[in-house]
C-alpha cells in the first residue's frame, strides 16, 4: 500500500461511522467492467456497486448527460415540473410492463420500498403484508419489517414492527396460499433473491402469487431493485414469468451509477394515495433524471438485455465446468449468478480480490455472487472463471483459520 493510499484509507476509517466493513484498498477510477485502485492495480469488477453499474462504469453517454445537465440545472422539486424529469418518465414508462404507467420518484431502493408500503396500504385499506424468508427489502425501519434476516432487525427491537408481516418460504406455494387473506395489503417478493443466495423463483410460484393476490384483492409488488434493467436477461425479471404486478420497486442500475429510486405502479394504486401522502426533497432531481434517460437509452440501443442473457449463459456454463468438490451448485438468471460452496465463501472472495484482482460478493455465508456489468467481455469472463478455479484449488480455509488462531494466541501471550 502506498503512502497516498494509506492516507486516504486512514481518513476514511477515522471519520466513517464504521457501520460498513472496509476493504484495505482505495478505489479511484472505473471504466466498463474494470476498476483501478490508488496504486494503479486493475480489478475485474463483479460487484458493480452491488448491481448498480449494469451498463459499465462511466458509460460515456451517462457522463455526457451528467456534465450537460450540471451546467443547466441541478435541483428542482417535483412540485415544479421539469423538462428532464418529463423526458425520464417517458423513457421509464416506455420500458415497464403495460399498465405500470405511474411513477413515484425517490433516491434509493429502500426509499422505493417505503413508498410501496404506503401506496399498498392506501390502495387496499389493509395493513398486513406477506414477505419472503431469506428476502431482503432494505434497512430503513419501515422496509426492514419485510427483511427476513434477523441480524438486520434484532438490534432495533420493537422499533421494527413486523407484527403485520407473514414470512413464507420462498417458492413454497402451499405456505403462500395459507397466508394470503382478505386482510393482506400486498405480497412483496424478489423474482430472484439476491442477498438470499441468488435464488430464482419458479414460474409456478410467481404465477400463483399473481393469481392469489388478484383473487383476494391484494397487490403483488415485485422487488426489481437488483433484478431490473437488463440484469437477468430481460429489461425486468417479471418478463421471464409472464406476469404483470401491481407495482415494482426500482433503483440501482436505473441511472448508470447516480443515486435514484422509483416505485412504478398502476393508475388505480397511484390514485388512492391522498395528495401529500408521500414525498421527498431530492426525488426526481434533474441530474438523476438526465443520467436515467441516458442509461435507459443505452440499454435499449446496445441490446443489453440480450447481452446479459447470452453472457450469463456462457458464464454459468464455464463455472459449471469447474471440477471442484467444493462447489455444491451454480445458479442464477442472466448475469446475476451465485456459486454455492460446501464451506464458507469468505476466504475465496478475499483471495479473488487480493491474489487475482477479481471483485465478487457474498450472498449468505456459503455463496459467491457474481454481478458484473453487462458490458463484461467473454475474455474477461474467462479470466474470472480461471481465477476462481485457481483459488478453489489453492485456498485452505481450515489452515488459514488455524494460522489466524495461532497468531492471535501468540499476540495475546506477548501482551501478557
Amino acid at each position: 500500500m502506498t503512502s497516498t493510499q494509506s492516507k486516504w484509507l486512514e481518513a476514511e476509517l477515522k471519520f466513517d461511522s464504521r457501520v460498513v466493513g472496509k476493504h484495505e484498498v482505495v478505489m479511484t477510477r472505473g471504466q466498463g467492467s474494470v476498476v483501478w485502485d490508488e496504486s494503479g492495480r486493475s480489478y475485474i469488477d463483479c460487484v458493480a456497486g452491488y448491481g448498480v453499474a449494469n451498463i459499465g462504469h462511466c458509460h460515456p453517454d451517462v457522463v455526457k448527460a451528467i456534465r450537460d445537465q450540471a451546467e443547466r440545472l441541478l435541483v428542482m422539486p417535483q412540485s415544479l415540473p421539469n423538462d428532464k424529469r418529463a423526458e425520464f418518465l417517458t423513457e421509464l414508462v416506455g420500458v415497464t410492463p403495460a399498465g405500470l404507467d405511474r411513477v413515484f420518484l425517490c433516491n434509493s431502493g429502500t426509499e422505493a420500498m417505503e413508498a410501496a408500503k404506503k401506496f399498498a396500504i392506501t390502495a387496499t385499506g389493509r395493513k398486513r403484508f406477506v414477505s419472503m424468508k431469506r428476502g431482503f427489502s432494505g434497512r430503513s425501519l419501515g422496509a426492514l419489517a419485510f427483511t427476513w434476516e434477523p441480524k438486520y432487525r434484532e438490534p432495533f427491537g420493537e422499533a421494527v414492527d413486523n407484527r403485520n408481516v407473514d414470512f413464507v418460504t420462498y417458492g413454497n406455494i402451499e405456505e403462500l396460499r395459507a397466508v394470503i387473506t382478505d386482510e393482506t395489503a400486498a405480497v412483496i417478493l424478489e423474482p430472484v433473491q439476491g442477498e438470499g443466495g441468488v435464488r430464482p423463483a419458479s414460474p409456478e410460484f410467481i404465477q400463483e402469487a399473481r393469481r392469489l393476490t388478484q383473487e383476494k384483492g391484494a397487490l403483488l409488488i415485485l422487488d426489481e431493485i437488483q433484478t431490473g434493467f437488463c440484469r437477468t436477461g430481460k429489461m425486468f425479471a417479471a418478463e421471464h414469468y409472464g406476469v404483470v404486478p401491481d407495482g415494482m420497486t426500482l433503483a440501482k442500475a436505473m441511472a448508470g451509477g447516480v443515486p435514484i429510486g422509483a416505485f412504478v405502479m398502476t393508475a388505480d394504486v397511484a390514485d388512492r394515495m391522498p395528495a401529500g401522502g408521500h414525498g421527498g426533497t431530492f426525488g426526481g432531481n434533474p441530474l438523476a433524471m438526465a443520467a436515467g434517460v441516458a442509461a435507459i437509452r443505452a440499454m435499449k440501443r446496445e441490446g443489453m438485455a440480450e447481452q446479459a442473457r447470452e453472457k450469463g449463459a456462457y458464464f454459468m456454463e464455464k463455472l459449471r465446468g469447474i471440477q471442484s468438490p467444493k462447489i455444491r451448485e451454480v445458479r442464477g438468471l442472466g448475469l446475476m449468478i451465485g456459486v454455492e460452496l460446501k464451506e464458507k465463501s469468505a476466504p475465496y472472495i478475499h483471495a479473488l480480490e487480493h491474489e487475482e484482482g477479481v471483485l465478487t460478493l457474498q450472498a449468505t455465508p456459503l455463496v459467491v455472487r457474481f454481478l458484473p456489468p453487462v458490458t463484461i467481455s467473454r475474455e474477461q469472463i474467462d479470466t474470472v472463471v480461471a481465477a476462481f478455479e485457481r483459488v478453489l484449488n489453492s485456498v485452505n480455509p481450515r489452515a488459514e483459520r488455524q494460522a489466524e488462531l495461532a497468531a492471535a494466541q501468540k499476540e495475546q501471550t506477548q501482551t501478557e
